[in-house]
């Protein structure tokens, strides 16, 4: 079986989180999603991340390492959190995409993971 990434962007803003009536609704939605993909034996992992001004790049530049503030790029979305699942092919794992998608109401990118490991 194959693995996938499935990246849930979130929109950049204040940071200021949805009314808890209507965000107590999507976590209950995203629970029961992922509980499904534990039942089915395809829930590998899964993170929610800070948001990206809490980001420290890494990168060598002239034979230095230099590390800076915030994150690589500036975008109007960013990576919330993610889910590692396994599955059969492209197309199970898009099931998954689908269903995690109407739970959060937000956009997810589904990648598979290269099979021989290389990055």
């Amino acid at each position: 079986m194959n693995q996938y990434l499935l990246s849930i962007y979130q929109p950049d803003g204040d940071g200021t989180p949805p009314p808890p009536e209507f965000l107590a609704k999507i976590m209950q939605e995203a629970h029961a999603v992922r509980e499904e993909m534990i039942a089915a034996g395809a829930w590998v992992f899964a993170g929610g991340l800070y948001p990206p001004g809490t980001a420290t790049v890494v990168r060598v530049k002239a034979n230095d390492v230099l590390t800076t503030d915030g994150p690589y790029i500036e975008g109007k979305e960013h990576i919330g959190g993610f889910t590692v699942v396994r599955a059969f092919d492209l197309d199970a794992a898009l099931d998954w995409g689908r269903k995690l998608a109407r739970a959060t109401t937000l956009p997810i990118e589904v990648r598979p993971f290269r099979e021989d490991g290389a990055s």
